[in-house]
């Protein structure tokens, strides 16, 4: 039992946060020595664009929380939708049984999906989004005849979750080397990255073929019987918003076709707006046999995700006696239902998609300013999720030594950015790189905040390399 006597003034309500966060709070991908002698940030609320800490100093929230709060902070109307449906039904379970507000999204869900996609599978977050697809694709190509397809292929440094299943997918070894043994038959192939193809980088039509064709050789390799599915990304979210060449999932989608391979299209951050469109397959003009989403959803109110999946992958279990033996206690929540049902009409109502497809290019030019900085080497991405690249040489690309990006992202960047009033991501998961994706309502003055809090601190941090 802990120590309770220690705690009774914070239980009392005159509380020491920072203190009690170090105390009892484990955070989620944190160094949690690095608060061992240093205050914990801690956020107490948020208005548009802009949250506060609990001193009521105000940041830019430059990655919509993560890459979630699509309508902005402090929405009433979200949070009105979820008090009212918790007054009427607060839980229920979809095992076996529906509820009216799962219902409705799952028709609203399939209505705005591309193709087929008419059958809807909630969890409750992207990572079980993509551990349900991983599985469905197994236990659907057993049904039809082809029980040695069960590898899945994905890209190098591409994030999918930290479910065992989503881990292996996933492409960063660092993440994965504390949990192995993880599920086999995971592989992976080249990413996106044209800024540093190893082939065609000056032409992204044959890069794109090329990346495209790795994904061919790797089934070939692996036998095509036994792969059941590939998982990308529109655009790969880890190393830095990596956007496909044109033409690369025209020609995935004719790979997968040809070897009987299903398509995941991993939406977890890339659906409900975030690049302009409501999944961002439809950026990009492809159709997927599984859409994964969740994040965006709900702007983040309340969690929920969800596979979307094809009548065709679906068919097997609405026939005859067989079962997806899979599920989640909070799947379709009512709560996060009703309020992802009031966030797509927020959407529609205010035209979202279409404000980032108006604004994409000046929020990306209003970024390229930046490449006037010598330790700035790409800035790229698509929508309202753009990474930016640093060097220590733009002329050969030279990237930061690991006792560099941990001096300089960890011990310097993300800490003087967050002083100076912009929240957002700086990551060395691939190469150094900073990422921004503020919600959706954001305008110029926003772009403008950004790159100037950026520019200030990136030209400290040039002079520390």
């Amino acid at each position: 039992m802990g120590n309770a006597m220690t705690h009774n003034k914070d239980l009392s309500g005159n509380k020491d946060l920072s203190g009690t966060a170090r105390d009892h709070l484990w955070m989620h991908f944190t160094r949690m020595s690095s608060y061992e002698k240093a205050p914990v940030p801690t956020i107490a609320r948020g208005e548009g664009t802009h949250i506060y800490d609990t001193d009521g100093k105000r940041y830019l929230d430059g990655l919509a929380g993560l890459f979630v709060v699509q309508a902005g902070h402090g929405r009433a109307e979200l949070a009105e939708a979820a008090h009212k449906q918790a007054q009427e039904l607060a839980f229920f379970p979809i095992w076996s049984y529906a509820h009216p507000k799962a219902v409705e999204l799952a028709e609203r869900l399939a209505h705005h999906a591309p193709g087929d996609l008419n059958k809807v599978f909630f969890t409750t977050g992207g990572g079980e989004a993509v551990e349900t697809a991983w599985k469905l694709a197994k236990q659907f190509h057993k049904l039809t005849g082809n029980p040695g397809k069960y590898k899945v292929v994905s890209r190098n440094v591409a994030y999918h979750g930290t479910p065992h299943g989503a881990l292996s997918i996933t492409g960063l070894p660092g993440l994965k080397a504390p949990f192995e043994p993880l599920v086999p038959g995971a592989h992976k192939v080249p990413n996106t990255n044209i800024y540093r193809a190893p082939a065609h980088g000056d032409d992204p039509v044959a890069f794109g073929r090329w990346a495209a064709d790795q994904i061919e050789q790797q089934i070939l390799f692996e036998g095509p019987e036994t792969v059941a599915a590939v998982f990308l990304e529109p655009v790969q979210n880890a190393g830095g918003c990596f956007p496909p060449p044109p033409g690369y999932f025209q020609r995935v989608r004719e790979i997968c076709d040809q070897y009987d391979v299903l398509l995941v299209s991993d939406e977890v951050i890339c659906a409900f707006g975030r690049l302009g469109t409501l999944f961002g397959c439809d950026k990009f003009g492809y159709v997927p046999d599984i859409i994964t989403c969740a994040k965006g959803m709900t702007s983040g109110y309340s969690p929920i995700g969800a596979a979307i999946v094809s009548d065709r992958l679906a068919e097997p279990f609405w026939k005859g006696d067989d079962t997806f033996l899979h599920g989640y206690t909070f799947g379709g929540h009512p709560v996060s239902a009703a309020v992802a049902l009031a966030n797509l009409d927020i959407f529609e109502r205010e035209g979202l998609n279409q404000h980032v497809l108006d604004n994409e290019s000046a929020f990306l030019e209003t970024l390229r300013r930046l490449l006037d900085l010598p330790i700035v080497g790409d800035v790229r991405g698509n929508g309202f999720f753009y990474g930016i690249e640093l060097v220590k040489d733009k002329a050969t690309k030279e990237t930061f030594t690991e006792e560099e990006s941990e001096r300089i992202l960890y011990g310097f960047l993300s800490k003087a950015l967050f002083e100076a009033g912009l929240y957002c991501r700086a990551d060395d998961r691939g190469d150094p790189v900073i990422q921004l994706a503020p919600p959706l309502i954001a305008d110029q003055s926003v772009f403008d905040e950004a790159e100037g809090i950026l520019r200030g601190v990136l030209t400290e941090a040039w002079t520390k390399l």
